[in-house]
């Protein structure tokens, strides 16, 4: 019998798969239980149908998230931190600044999703952007006294 997991269940396939188990199994088991949904001829159109959805809107999603990669990447931004006589930072250069000097810049990231290296000291450096999954965006720091 055909059916259409919608969890992951081991040594079977993960949510969305459709495979073939034995008809005792699927009846007794999987669809009671919430794991999966009978795979009828119509059900898995359907599925399919849902699938090519996904993957369009996931190929839209990509693109714009690599415009945007592109755009962070092409627009250095400027932290200013106090700074001893010695040149060295008080405290750190934070996510929250690199946000807040993109912001500035007209690009919108949520601090959550950038990475920015130990900073310590005045001078560039480079953090990391996350635009969406797997898309990443590498921004110049420029790390200035005030």
């Amino acid at each position: 019998m055909k059916i259409i997991l919608k969890k992951e269940v081991a040594n079977l396939g993960d949510p969305g798969d459709i495979v073939e188990v034995k008809t005792g199994y699927a009846l007794n088991y999987l669809v009671p239980q919430g794991f999966a949904a009978i795979g009828t001829p119509s059900a898995i159109k359907q599925h399919e149908e849902t699938i090519r959805q996904r993957a369009h809107k996931e190929a839209r999603n990509v693109a714009e998230a690599e415009a945007r990669a592109a755009q962070i990447s092409a627009t250095p931004v400027e932290v200013k931190v106090k700074v001893s006589e010695s040149g060295k930072l008080y405290g750190s250069v934070t996510a929250i600044q690199v946000a807040e000097a993109l912001a500035a810049a007209g690009i919108e990231a949520e601090k959550k999703n950038i990475t920015v290296p130990e900073i310590k000291e005045v001078g560039e450096y480079e953090a990391q952007v996350k635009c969406y999954k797997g898309v990443f965006a590498n921004v110049k720091v420029n790390v200035v006294a005030e």
